[in-house]
């Protein structure tokens, strides 16, 4: 966890979740009440620092719009990829004003939010992946090392590889499939084009196919079936290693999570929990809010 500005009473309690798709936030006041909402594009702050964290106060003063002064509210920011203090405090020095800044990885306040505030498991699936263990005082991140490195299991992962298998049926370089005749509609099956858009293509522009893939996967297709199948082994594979860090209740959180479910061995499935909260209460959790306990809430 890493703290940013003045430890200041605060009567109201500010949630951001700022990553690859999409930027939320959520303000409570002290009794958990949820006074307001945000909603923005983008904000990863490894891609442009700049723009996402214009993002960021976009969306927070969208939440805040209803009156709450800034001197009054603790903000928990959970940012995709976030992990040292520098990075913290760079962010903090970009929202400047507020009573107290807690920023974190945004695998840890998904964690929080998922399971309370004490110990437990997270997995996350969506357009990246990670797995996170939040046992006694030790909290330990797998995976989550970027598209280029890591993200297994993850919609963008999918996409990348279903693409890739797309290429090699055009090229002929291995059978056709209906994946791959799918895929290759968007393309108008031209391997040049295909390539152009591969060079200026971002990780979400590669999971905006998963549906599709899951959906030509659940039509029978053995070589959607095999791509998706290797997804679903890469989630069981951070399950099992959240198990022997020691975490018992293990949540499956994003987009691609629930989608991908199915297609899990089933007794990796079967272990897998729904959160309790999203990644935005976690923040709030952090920043020290309360949740209040109603239907309405994630």
């Amino acid at each position: 966890m890493f703290l940013g500005g003045p430890l200041a009473t605060a009567r109201f309690f500010l949630g951001v979740d700022g990553g690859a798709t999409r930027c939320r936030a959520r303000l409570r006041d002290s009794s958990g009440r949820e006074l307001g909402r945000g909603l923005g594009p983008a904000s990863n702050i490894y891609l442009d620092f700049d723009e996402a964290m214009r993002v960021v106060r976009e969306t927070i003063e969208s939440a805040i719009s209803a009156g709450a002064s800034r001197q009054e509210i603790a903000v928990g920011l959970s940012l995709a990829g976030l992990s040292d203090d520098n990075e913290a405090e760079r962010v903090s020095d970009a929202l400047p004003g507020f009573a107290r800044i807690v920023a974190v990885n945004d695998a840890v306040a998904a964690c929080v939010g998922a399971n309370g505030v004490g110990d437990g498991g997270l997995i996350i699936a969506g357009t990246g992946s990670a797995g996170i263990a939040r046992v006694g005082a030790r909290t330990t991140i797998i995976g989550g090392r970027g598209f280029w490195l890591g993200d297994d299991g993850s919609a963008a992962r999918l996409g990348e590889s279903a693409l890739r298998a797309t290429l090699r049926a055009i090229d002929g370089l291995e059978p056709m499939s209906g994946l791959a005749q799918a895929l290759g509609r968007h393309f108008n099956d031209d391997p040049l084009r295909m390539s152009r858009w591969a060079a200026e293509a971002r990780p979400r522009d590669y999971g905006s196919f998963a549906p599709q893939i899951l959906a030509v996967a659940r039509s029978g297709d053995m070589r959607a079936r095999e791509i998706v199948g290797e997804a679903a082994s890469a989630i069981a594979a951070l399950a099992n290693a959240l198990n022997a860090l020691g975490a018992e209740r293990i949540a499956l959180a994003g987009g691609f999570g629930e989608p991908l479910r199915p297609f899990l061995p089933p007794d990796v499935a079967k272990r897998l929990a729904q959160p309790r909260r999203d990644a935005v209460d976690g923040a709030i959790l952090l920043a020290g809010g309360t949740l209040a306990e109603d239907t309405a809430c994630p």
